[in-house]
């Protein structure tokens, strides 16, 4: 079964929508993945542009209200700013909370600081997906190789 990441920022126009992106294609066989803004704008041109340069799909990426979203089940909610987090409090009970905080890299406008955030931004997901991997390998049954190994 996948489980559900909810990635939210102040607008869900940049950094909260790579992440989307990112997990989905990175992990999507063992993720369902949305994300959501606080005060949601349209998606920013620049970080959908260094999605793609990137090989990252955007289709279907637009910007969602928190609110439209909030009532779902979410295993993992991911704040994506200090703004977020403190917005977020305890939505989405009973996800789990993990606060990222990532600069908004709109103000700058520059191309360079959106590919900067994307390549974080998907460091700290590799992170996260291997945690995650990990973990599951701890629900598995031993394999014939570990009954080999344990002799």
């Amino acid at each position: 079964m996948k489980r559900r990441v909810l990635f939210v920022c102040t607008a869900n126009s940049a950094r909260s929508l790579m992440a989307e992106a990112l997990l989905r294609e990175l992990a999507g066989d063992q993720f369902e993945v949305a994300s959501a803004g606080t005060e949601p704008d349209k998606p920013h041109p620049m970080a959908l542009q260094v999605l793609s340069e990137s090989g990252f799909s955007v289709d279907g990426l637009q910007s969602k209200s928190l609110a439209g979203v909030e009532s779902e089940h979410w295993d993992y909610v991911i704040t994506l700013c200090e703004k977020a987090a403190n917005e977020c409090g305890n939505v989405c009970q009973p996800a789990q909370q993990i606060a990222w905080d990532f600069p908004d890299p709109v103000p700058s406008g520059r191309h360079a600081t959106f590919a900067l955030t994307l390549k974080e931004i998907r460091e700290r997901i590799g992170l996260f997906t291997l945690v995650h991997r990990k973990d599951c390998l701890l629900y598995t049954s031993p394999s014939p190789r570990d009954a080999t190994l344990s002799r």
